[in-house]
């Protein structure tokens, strides 16, 4: 996770930062949709993604706070991810993106 002094003064470019790549606001959105997913389950709703590139972005997610990781002792390995509390904290926004986006698409079409 990074310190207060690691991130930038402005809190628009901190938001940015922890979730401005489209990777990251993806799965958020299905972990705010959905709740606990498996890897498999991110594979599934973003096609797009490779496996490395979803590890990654997991892993950041999981190493700035914002998505938890639980990884059960079973065989096979089971690995189920969900925000954190701190993530949870971004469903208004996400819900508020998804109302933007909507209205956006609406009128385009005028």
């Amino acid at each position: 996770m990074l310190t207060r002094e690691e991130l930038p003064e402005c809190p628009v470019a901190t938001a940015v930062q922890l979730i401005g790549n489209k990777w990251k606001l993806l799965i958020i959105r299905d972990l705010v949709s959905y709740g606990t997913r498996r890897f498999s389950d991110f594979l599934k709703s973003i096609p797009a993604i490779s496996k490395k590139v979803l590890a990654d972005n997991l892993r950041a997610l999981e190493e700035d706070g914002l998505v938890t990781r639980e990884a059960y002792a079973e065989v096979p390995p089971r690995v189920e991810y969900s925000l954190s509390e701190l993530g949870g904290t971004l469903r208004p926004i996400l819900d508020k993106m998804g109302e933007w986006g909507a209205f956006y698409r609406e009128n385009l079409k005028k």
